[in-house]
């Protein structure tokens, strides 16, 4: 060893010397009991003897021994940080509810017994016996949102009593990506894998042994393909949620082995058309957001199920080639590319529309140029008849057995220049939306004629009301809405209108009156006179009215505005 070296170990030596024996002082300054006494062996090391002299407390330390106890023991304090116990779930009949509590596994002092467990919320990454306490009793299992990648295979299988299992929004996709299945989810009746990133073929690891399976969700994933096999180890569903994927192809067959198969929502895809439709025993089917050029049905007399179909915002230009034997009760065809209500330009010769049991059509939001009265002659059921927002000039109903169940019938926003209805007819309609036509003329005694109509929008016409004299009886440049006697919301904002002429709305028990943005209104004496009794709400805004003549006050005015 050379003279710097030796000279280089009696200084470290000397120092470490002295760390020891500030250790010392310190330990001897504390009250230990009677039996412990602290010594110094030749090594270096601090040993604790058993001994029955009680260690007397040191009176002082020397003020520079403080900065090296510090130097020297603050490295092994920090090698030790506290402990705290995890936060508690809260556990309420059965049920753990443990969910954002920044958990990477379920407390492992769970009691028995647990049937739900809602670890969702947390950061579990590895799902494992380990992860859920070791617990196999649950019947609900929540593990939305954690960043799940590793799903230890067979976990589930002594699960016999698990029926809802949630793994939405995690990265199935990673553990998808070692092709292992998950193992049988033999008694599980509702799985959601929806926002896990999984694409074609993906879904295979999770549903291959699921023969108790009725719902499925999976929503927002990457999916663009189903195959026929996707969905063949889960024959059991009733339900599956494929809304927000990216599907641009069904291949043949990928749903006829679900004879159970009731309820399918494919809304926001890449569809682009559905040909020889055949899901008989399919009651509910969402089409909604894609890009669905040709909805057609296969030739058949089978009887469908179908009660509900959602084709909104594609791009059809005809309208849907139905089942001949159909239940439909809901057909929504809003925002698509229809110019008209024929089926089909093709020369197929089934192209009478058969809806005997329709409730609900919405057709708003279209091209379409005219609806004519034979298109509803197989709608006996209609109740509510959508056609807002298209480019219809005429519009009349002349016969009585034609949408005589109908209650309510939107035509807004349409360019009306003609508007008739027969005597006897729409018995049962109930509201009425006309505003945003532009109309100027109509029969001036076409209200009347709605026996049970409570609802009136007409703003944004070109309306003039007639009083009720007999003056204005034979006149067509007015229409009257005195003697109706159902009529209860009547809005006749933005129509220009000039003048009110008195006695505007005898005999109809107005509750709710709207006359704004009629600039300049002439309010005659009198005008509101009948509505004593029952108007509540009466709008004047933006009518630049210089002075309101409706003779005496009202016995209780009404609110205005």
């Amino acid at each position: 060893m050379s003279a710097r070296e030796r000279e280089m170990w009696r200084e470290e030596s000397a120092e470490r010397s002295l760390w020891f024996v500030a250790l010392a002082w310190l330990l001897s300054a504390c009250e230990w009991p009677e039996e412990d006494v602290i010594s110094l062996s030749s090594t270096g090391t601090v040993k604790i003897a058993h001994h029955r002299q009680r260690v007397r407390t040191m009176a002082a330390f020397h003020p520079l021994l403080l900065p090296l106890l510090l130097h020297c023991c603050a490295p092994a304090a920090s090698a030790h940080p506290p402990h705290y116990p995890p936060p508690a779930c809260q556990v309420v009949q059965g049920d753990a509810l443990c969910r954002d509590l920044n958990l990477r596994a379920a407390p492992l002092n769970l009691p028995q017994g647990i049937h739900m467990l809602d670890l969702s919320h947390n950061q579990v990454q590895n799902l494992t016996e380990e992860t859920l306490a070791y617990h196999t009793g649950f019947r609900r299992l929540n593990l939305q949102a954690n960043k799940i990648h590793f799903i230890q295979p067979g976990l589930f299988k002594d699960m016999t009593d698990l029926k809802v299992l949630d793994l939405s929004r995690n990265h199935l996709n990673v553990f998808a990506l070692s092709k292992t299945n998950i193992g049988p989810l033999t008694t599980v009746e509702s799985l959601d894998l929806s926002s896990n990133g999984l694409y074609t073929g993906m879904s295979d690891f999770f549903l291959s042994e699921s023969p108790s399976l009725e719902s499925v969700s999976l929503s927002s994933n990457s999916i663009t393909k189903i195959a026929q096999n996707t969905f063949g180890g889960s024959s059991s569903l009733t339900k599956i949620n494929l809304h927000n994927n990216v599907i641009l192809e069904i291949e043949d067959g990928a749903f006829d082995s679900l004879s159970h198969l009731t309820e399918l929502d494919l809304s926001k895809n890449s569809i682009a058309c559905i040909m020889d439709f055949n899901l008989c025993h399919l009651k509910v089917l969402n089409l909604s957001k894609n890009s669905v050029e040709m909805f057609q049905s296969a030739r058949s007399t089978d009887p469908y199920k179908l009660v509900s179909l959602d084709l909104s915002e594609n791009k059809l230009s005809h309208f849907p080639l139905l089942p001949s034997m159909n239940i439909l009760e809901h057909l929504d065809i809003s925002r698509n590319r229809i110019q008209s209500v024929n089926v089909t330009s093709s020369p197929d010769t089934r192209t009478k529309v058969v809806l005997t049991q329709l409730k609900y059509l919405d057709m708003s939001y279209n091209q379409l140029r005219s609806l004519p009265e034979s298109f509803f002659y197989c709608m006996l059921s209609l109740r509510v008849l959508k056609v807002s927002n298209n480019c219809i000039s005429s519009f009349s109903v002349s016969s009585e057995y034609f949408l005589n169940m109908v209650k309510i019938m939107d035509l807004s926003y349409n360019s009306l220049q003609s508007l008739t209805f027969g005597k006897n007819t729409l018995k049962s309609l109930d509201e009425l939306h006309l505003q945003g036509n532009n109309l100027a003329t109509v029969d001036h005694q076409i209200f009347q004629r709605l026996p049970n109509l409570k609802h009136l929008q007409l703003q944004q016409n070109n309306l003039e009301i007639c009083s009720s004299g007999p003056n204005h009886q034979d006149h067509t440049d007015c229409v009257s809405f005195t003697s109706i006697p159902s009529l209860n919301f009547l809005n006749l904002s933005e129509n220009n209108l000039r003048a009110l002429p008195a006695n505007a709305f005898t005999d109809t028990p107005l509750t709710s009156l709207d006359l704004s943005q009629n600039l300049g209104l002439d309010m005659a004496e009198g005008s509101l006179s009948g509505l004593e009794d029952s108007l509540v709400d009466l709008q004047l805004r933006e009518n630049n009215i210089s002075r309101l003549n409706t003779g005496p006050l009202l016995p209780e005015e009404p609110q205005t505005h």
